[in-house]
């Protein structure tokens, strides 16, 4: 077992954010001015007994937090144990993140009279970090790679579309025109609405959600708002996100769910508003149950689990209403080509080209970019390490959301030119197969770096690892539809189409 010691203010900051606010004059320099600190980034000074005022503390509080053990993921309160209690102090109130992630924090016995050791308190956990030089090594590799891949994709559709653009557009003659051969065959297809319409559109509504919320959240983190200093901040921030952003969700759920011919508004904006949420927190109530039944600190309070519920359907429900309420007014999105009445029938197709061989393929890429950083986020999820490395875990996203793009656009050209026009449901699944990776190493991981014993541990593993999975095959599918829809609207509307 092992007690953590929350801390009460940022460490060190991240030298990008420590620059900005040098440059803003938040931060004082040499010379005295006029200085601003952002919100819960003010930190605290210490003095000798002589020297303490208002704004220089001689006493430094310590708390004490939850108990972790390598062998089990249930936390348990300090409480808890036959450990040495305050007589008395006041409890620090948890904000939502903390509460989450089953910390519990109290009043320690403990006290602190050295000042160069709280100043140097995050050193030991910075240094407790095995190999931390390979693990930059490699993350910076990993990124050098995927950036060259992507660059040779982006290459080859742009010389390869661009000579099809300009064969396309100098046939001028009917006998050319019928003489047509590859992906402008299927021109009048090509926006044939999917099948299970209504089921996609609720993913898109709900992707989109998780898009806006994951790039927010990290770029406050990377700027150091969500300092790991701040325990529950990245949680909390990412949970509100999630509720304000009903709206687009709502607005793009509707907006394709109307392009795709649906007309069942009513059931698409509840299941917008109820099916991925009602998944994901069912998912969590049965954990807590598990977590209840074991007595842990990170079994949720019934007042919290209320409160969880009346920001659902209190602010992200009727938010994703009023973003469907826009989403249906609009007119349907309007195509660069008509739709023919009589679909086309598909040739028979060529291992490579069939839908499940491109699924397969298309989620390699994407995975291949993050299964580093992937790697030190389960170590912080499940092996009790702090994560700090926000800067690259944003540039991390940033090309997976470029190579999620690059690698689905690649795979629907290619079916496309062998007159497959079902694109919609394939570049939603073969980037969002991404998950399913996720899923292969989030197993592996668990039998190979984590000495987890017991039932309701093992469960709760994997109970927890399912909701992950689901929010990133949502977060990278909406991805690869976005960047196939982009793709399929510009090709078609540069060619001439009789």
């Amino acid at each position: 077992m092992s007690a953590r010691l929350p801390v009460l203010s940022p460490p060190r900051w991240p030298r990008l954010l420590l620059l900005s606010l040098l440059l803003l004059g938040a931060v004082p320099g040499p010379r005295r001015s006029g200085a601003f600190y952002l919100p819960g980034l003010a930190p605290v000074n210490f003095c000798d007994e002589e020297k303490k005022s208002d704004e220089c503390k001689a006493e430094i509080e310590l708390f004490v937090n939850r108990l972790d053990s390598v062998e089990s993921v249930l936390p348990y309160e300090y409480t808890a144990f036959d450990f040495c209690q305050a007589s008395e102090g006041k409890r620090p109130s948890e904000n939502l993140g903390q509460v989450l992630f089953g910390e519990r924090i109290e009043p320690s016995p403990y006290k602190e009279d050295d000042k160069i050791r709280w100043a140097s308190r995050w050193d030991y956990i910075l240094e407790s970090m095995p190999h931390t030089h390979i693990q930059w090594f490699s993350i910076m590799n990993s990124l050098v790679i995927v950036l060259f891949l992507s660059g040779m994709v982006a290459m080859i559709m742009l010389r390869t579309l661009h000579k099809d653009i300009a064969r396309y557009n100098q046939m001028d003659s009917t006998e050319d025109a019928q003489e047509e051969f590859g992906w402008k065959l299927v021109h009048g297809d090509i926006f044939r609405p999917p099948r299970k319409g209504m089921l996609l559109s609720v993913f898109l509504g709900s992707g989109t959600q998780i898009l806006i919320m994951t790039f927010v959240t990290l770029f406050f983190a990377c700027l150091g708002f969500l300092s790991p200093a701040n325990r529950g901040a990245l949680m909390t921030c990412a949970v509100v996100l999630w509720v304000l952003l009903g709206t687009p969700a709502g607005y793009v759920a509707a907006r394709f769910y109307k392009s795709f011919g649906g007309e069942k508004w009513k059931t698409n904006v509840l299941l917008t508003s109820f099916l991925c949420p009602g998944i994901v927190f069912a998912d969590f109530f049965i954990m807590n149950l598990i977590l209840w039944g074991e007595g842990s600190s990170a079994a949720i309070p019934f007042g919290t689990l209320v409160a969880i519920l009346a920001l659902w359907f209190c602010i992200s429900v009727p938010l994703t209403f009023i973003g469907a309420y826009f989403g249906f007014k609009k007119n349907a999105i309007e195509h660069p080509v008509r739709t023919n009445q009589i679909p086309r029938q598909i040739p028979e197709q060529s291992f490579y080209t069939k839908p499940l061989p491109g699924i397969i393929m298309g989620g390699i890429l994407p995975f291949g970019c993050i299964f580093i950083q992937l790697f030190f986020i389960l170590n912080s999820i499940w092996s009790h390490q702090m994560y700090y490395m926000f800067g690259f875990l944003f540039l991390v996203f940033i090309i997976l959301v470029i190579t999620c793009s690059e690698a689905t656009i690649l795979l629907c050209y290619f079916h496309l030119c062998a007159e497959d026009y079902h694109w919609q449901w394939r570049s939603f699944l073969t980037s969002g197969f991404t998950a399913v990776y996720f899923l292969i190493y989030a197993v592996h991981y668990f039998f190979s770096k984590l000495q987890i014993t017991g039932t309701a541990s093992t469960i709760l593993y994997f109970g927890y690892t399912m909701i992950m999975v689901l929010i990133f095959f949502l977060f990278t599918g909406t991805i690869g539809f976005f960047a196939c829809f982009w793709f399929v609207t510009k090709i078609y509307s540069v060619v001439k189409v009789d």
